[in-house]
């Protein structure tokens, strides 16, 4: 029989918390089989509660004992908590249970990852730990007794004390249980000394297993930068002794801000040039930053409850950004957040899976880590700082942290601070916030007499649960540039407010041609009517970079649709631009790279399906490997001379200048290798000396259908690392040719390294194969039913990330009704399994709610 389902919990519905924490001490005897949790917790009455009943999560916890100032008790407990009669006044709690870390395959709460304890508590994992008010608006200081035969011993804040198996901590600043951790394990530490513009000497670890010593030292600069760079730009100082980072192996998601002691994926973490690409390290250096800038946006002023999360990851989110395009190049960073804004949160908000950035409800708070919350949140960010100005966004950001240090927020707090800083009513910019979908700004213009006019008119479509939609705030930064190339009108930001409005430029010699969204100055879908000869002339003319790329992007994108849908020939207009593009040297070579990238599979699948076309995921991959063979004879000669000309020259370094290099020159060998027959690739591959190189190498002759013979002295090579494998796992299911990608995948997950209970391994593996579309979307639906199936499996092991990677079904509304029928039938089987966790039947259910109807 099915469990009753779970009730959704409602953000209208918050309440104060009953009892507040005054301060928390916990004792852990760790135990693989049954570690002993003691908890003593002072608590008091919240006078501001209108429940005083007492209540304390807890879920698989073996109480032992309870108490309440020394006296036991006997609480009533269910599946959720307990609740217990407690006096009208300040008393101690006390608590003993029992848990089984090595049990834990959810990987949520406390658990073991080859041998080490570790936490995860965010977002309702404490209650996994001991008995507590789970909940982010209940904060205290911390003070934790670790015991264990282990030679290291970690937990939030200061070390205050340690012996012979045992170490304790206090961390003096109030944090919700989310911010907890616990780390004890054999480990090795990378170190350093930070002193802050406040004067505090800071010791800097970053804890790994004794085999990756030595793969720490970028994690460790990036820390280092990351802290100068938020004292210099936010004004914000590190507040503790101590700043730990801890690298573990199984790992739900990217990493975890907890106070003082980050834990991360060892993926974010580990890094050499010989096992590190150098998306790796750009990944470490942003992510570093990311929980570190949490500690401020995230830590010292928290989410007073789950609803306001996009309040510390979309604000930390625009944080990272920033720190990315100071350390490397704004323009460049911008594109590829657009990239993978448009790739997850578009598709998110265009689909069955579509919730405002602020979700009025949710039934498990897990499915909401989203694209939404984070990338749509941190655009939200920009937005409104694009409107009030740098100046005016300065000056609410340190109103805010001098207003709520030491609180738990409301996005109505995080709004008030800006109206109070600068005078600005935001009730209209609320909506940002509170409505679903993308915004569809369609334009027109006009010009006479001198004056040129803009007609712009928004509009958002229906998403599940909101039907009808307002105006929003939409800054809307244009340019002009004359006939002859020149600007005539710099950036100006157009606020448009209302369904339809009127700007006028005036004094103009002649009919310019628009520059729109420039630098995507709002998360919006831009429809406007223009020719080929008018890109073409923004891609050579606009000073935006983000249009000038936004210019090539659009060609590809009108070449590809004419060769699906009528069979034409690659536009040598579009081929020539590209060589322009291709030759031209003040570019720089990471935006060269980026602009000689075609548009995606799934990218192109949704620009068919917005202008009413179904699309044919083997259309589109045949049309995008016709169009990249002709790329790569039309501008033959060229690629050879990029290839030579962008050799780096030293020792590798993974910063910006030669990484940009670095990919300019694996492009111009993409279209080499596909004139020669994949020779210059193999020569590349046998050179290589650094991750870079040999993977894209590697990855080149996979999708030209080559490189049987490399795989298999890639994998002789480096068999005992389990990152680097984690990379030839997934270049085989992601590249692997539409009609072998499911017989690959399946084949590899009876491969004797597949641990599919590993998170990394499994988003490889099956991961993979739903981002190869072609190969996930075959006709006969055995992508469906491959991925369905192992989702069945991981499900009643690891909820989290099963749910998570459901969402390679939510673009079902895209496609044909006979695949629309075997989505169905694939997630009706997953929707149809007994104990279905409460994370996946959630999932399940909304993609099913709007999902197809029939085969």
């Amino acid at each position: 029989m099915k469990d009753a389902a779970p009730q959704p919990v409602y953000l209208k519905d918050y309440t104060p918390p009953a009892y507040l924490v005054d301060r928390v001490e916990l004792t852990f005897r760790l135990h693989p089989t049954a570690t002993r949790v003691l908890s003593k917790i002072a608590f008091r009455p919240n006078p501001a509660a209108s429940d005083t009943r007492f209540f304390l999560h807890g879920e698989g916890l073996k109480l032992i004992a309870a108490s309440i100032d020394g006296a036991p008790v006997s609480p009533d407990l269910t599946a959720e908590g307990l609740t217990c009669a407690v006096p009208d006044a300040p008393f101690t709690w006390e608590s003993e249970v029992e848990i089984a870390p090595e049990a834990n395959t959810a990987l949520e709460g406390l658990y073991m990852s080859n041998g080490m304890y570790c936490t995860q508590c965010e977002a309702e994992g404490f209650r996994k730990i001991t008995y507590y008010p789970d909940r982010p608006d209940v904060m205290a200081p911390f003070h934790v007794r670790v015991e264990s035969d282990l030679p290291v011993l970690l937990s939030n804040g200061n070390p205050v004390g340690a012996g012979e198996g045992w170490a304790e901590w206090h961390d003096p600043w109030p944090k919700p249980s989310y911010l907890f951790a616990l780390v004890a394990g054999e480990l090795l530490a990378t170190s350093d000394t930070f002193t802050t513009s406040e004067g505090r000497k800071v010791d800097l670890n970053i804890w790994v297993r004794p085999a990756d010593q030595g793969k720490a030292d970028y994690a460790l600069d990036s820390l280092v930068r990351s802290m100068r760079w938020d004292e210099e730009v936010y004004g914000r100082a590190y507040d503790l002794d101590v700043f730990n980072i801890v690298a573990v192996d199984d790992f739900n998601m990217g990493a975890m801000e907890n106070k003082g002691l980050n834990i991360f994926n060892s993926r974010y973490v580990l890094a050499s040039p010989e096992t590190a690409t150098d998306r790796d390290y750009e990944n470490i250096e942003r992510i570093i930053a990311h929980e570190y800038f949490h500690n401020w946006t995230g830590n010292r002023i928290t989410c007073r409850d789950w609803f306001q999360l996009c309040l510390k990851e979309g604000l930390t989110v625009f944080r990272d950004q920033q720190f990315a395009g100071d350390a490397r190049s704004h323009a460049v960073k911008r594109i590829e957040d657009v990239i993978t804004l448009r790739a997850r949160q578009f598709r998110e908000d265009n689909g069955p899976l579509a919730h405002p950035v602020r979700p009025e409800s949710f039934t498990e708070i897990n499915n909401f880590y989203t694209a939404t919350v984070y990338e749509k949140g941190a655009e939200v960010i920009g937005m409104l700082r694009r409107l009030v100005g740098p100046e005016g966004y300065d000056k609410a950001l340190s109103l805010y942290f001098d207003r709520h240090d030491g609180q738990a927020a409301t996005i109505e707090d995080w709004l008030k601070v800006f109206e109070d800083a600068t005078g600005r009513d935001l009730s209209q910019f609320k909506r940002w916030y509170s409505q679903a979908g993308t915004p569809r700004v369609r334009v027109t213009d006009a010009f006479s007499d001198g004056t040129y006019t803009l007609n712009v008119e928004q509009a958002t479509p229906p998403t599940p649960g909101q039907a009808d939609k307002a105006p929003q705030v939409i800054p809307l930064a244009v340019g002009l540039i004359g006939p002859n190339g020149d600007e005539v009108v710099p950036t100006t930001v157009l606020e448009v407010a209302e369904a339809a409005q009127e700007f006028t430029f005036e004094g103009l010699g002649a009919k310019p041609v628009p520059s729109l969204l420039r630098g995507f100055s709002a998360p919006v879908i831009l429809e406007r009517e223009t020719s080929a000869e008018e890109r073409a002339f923004l891609l050579a003319h606009d000073t935006d970079p983000f249009n000038k790329w936004e210019a090539g992007r659009a060609l590809a994108k009108d070449v590809l649709v004419a060769m699906i849908t009528a069979n034409a020939a690659p536009a040598p207009a579009y081929l020539d631009a590209l060589a322009a593009m291709a030759r031209d040297e003040t570019l720089d070579p990471a935006f060269r790279a980026l602009a000689l990238r075609l548009p995606s599979e799934d990218d192109m699948a949704e620009t068919l399906h917005s202008a009413g076309i179904t699309p044919d995921p083997l259309a589109i991959h045949a049309a995008r490997e016709t169009l990249k063979t002709a790329v790569a004879a039309h501008l033959g000669p060229i690629w050879s001379a990029l290839y030579d000309q962008m050799t780096c020259p030293g020792p590798y370094s993974p910063g910006a200048a030669d990484a940009g290099r670095r990919s300019l020159r694996l492009a111009a060998l993409g279209h080499m290798a596909r004139l020669d027959g994949g020779n210059s690739a193999r020569s590349h591959f046998a050179n290589a000396n650094n991750m870079t190189d040999e993977l894209g190498a590697l990855s080149i002759l996979l999708e030209i259908g080559s490189g049987e013979e490399e795989l298999d002295r890639f994998a002789r090579r480096w068999v005992h690392d389990r990152l680097v494998m984690d990379k030839w796992f997934a270049l085989q299911t992601s590249l692997a040719a539409p009609d072998r990608a499911v017989a690959t995948t399946r084949a590899l997950t009876d491969h004797p390294d597949f641990n599919w209970k590993n998170p990394n391994r499994f988003r490889a593996v099956i991961g993979g194969l739903t981002m190869n579309a072609a190969g996930f979307h075959d006709p006969s639906g055995a992508g469906y039913d491959l991925v369905a199936d192992w989702l069945i499996r991981l499900d009643g092991v690891n909820p989290q990330t099963a749910a998570r990677m459901s969402t390679a079904f939510e673009t079902w509304s895209r496609y044909d009704s006979a695949r629309q029928g075997r989505i169905r039938a694939a997630l009706q089987r997953i929707a149809g399994q007994d104990g279905l966790s409460r994370d996946m039947g959630e999932m399940v259910g909304r993609l099913l709610a709007t999902g197809p109807q029939g085969a």
